[in-house]
Protein backbone atom coordinates (compact mmCIF):
# COMPACT_ATOMS: atom_id res chain seq x y z
CA UNK A 1 0.00 0.00 0.00
CA UNK A 2 1.28 3.65 -1.11
CA UNK A 3 1.50 6.38 -2.86
CA UNK A 4 -0.21 4.76 -5.74
CA UNK A 5 -3.56 4.54 -4.36
CA UNK A 6 -5.93 7.64 -4.05
CA UNK A 7 -5.65 8.96 -0.47
CA UNK A 8 -8.39 11.69 0.68
CA UNK A 9 -8.40 13.45 3.85
CA UNK A 10 -11.95 13.99 6.15
CA UNK A 11 -13.87 16.96 5.27
CA UNK A 12 -13.88 17.45 8.70
CA UNK A 13 -9.76 17.83 9.09
CA UNK A 14 -8.71 21.32 9.68
CA UNK A 15 -5.40 22.69 7.60
CA UNK A 16 -4.10 23.14 11.04
CA UNK A 17 -1.70 20.19 10.94
CA UNK A 18 -3.93 18.64 13.97
CA UNK A 19 -4.89 14.44 14.24
CA UNK A 20 -5.66 13.52 10.75
CA UNK A 21 -6.03 10.13 9.11
CA UNK A 22 -6.65 9.46 5.40
CA UNK A 23 -8.24 6.83 3.74
CA UNK A 24 -7.79 4.93 0.50
CA UNK A 25 -10.41 2.93 -1.14
CA UNK A 26 -9.24 0.14 -2.17
CA UNK A 27 -11.22 -2.97 -4.04
CA UNK A 28 -11.96 -5.38 -0.88
CA UNK A 29 -10.61 -3.06 1.92
CA UNK A 30 -9.68 0.60 3.27
CA UNK A 31 -6.22 1.79 4.01
CA UNK A 32 -5.86 4.43 6.66
CA UNK A 33 -2.68 6.53 7.25
CA UNK A 34 -1.57 9.47 9.65
CA UNK A 35 -1.54 11.89 6.96
CA UNK A 36 1.32 13.67 9.04
CA UNK A 37 3.40 10.58 8.00
CA UNK A 38 2.46 9.57 4.50
CA UNK A 39 5.25 7.05 4.10
CA UNK A 40 4.81 6.12 7.85
CA UNK A 41 2.86 2.99 9.11
CA UNK A 42 -0.71 1.94 7.50
CA UNK A 43 -3.11 -0.13 8.49
CA UNK A 44 -5.23 -2.39 5.88
CA UNK A 45 -8.76 -2.48 7.53
CA UNK A 46 -11.50 -5.54 5.63
CA UNK A 47 -14.69 -3.03 4.70
CA UNK A 48 -16.72 -4.78 7.83
CA UNK A 49 -13.93 -4.15 9.96
CA UNK A 50 -13.52 -0.41 8.68
CA UNK A 51 -17.62 -0.07 9.27
CA UNK A 52 -17.17 -1.51 12.88
CA UNK A 53 -14.19 0.52 13.37
CA UNK A 54 -16.69 4.14 12.42
CA UNK A 55 -19.51 2.61 14.32
CA UNK A 56 -17.37 2.32 17.81
CA UNK A 57 -16.11 5.37 17.18
CA UNK A 58 -19.20 7.35 17.09
CA UNK A 59 -20.91 5.56 19.79
CA UNK A 60 -18.15 7.03 22.37
CA UNK A 61 -18.90 10.01 20.90
CA UNK A 62 -22.64 10.27 21.51
CA UNK A 63 -21.84 9.78 24.86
Amino acid sequence: MSSEFRWRKSSRSSGQGGACVELADLAMAVGVRDSKDPNGPKLLLTRAAFADVVTRIKAVHQR
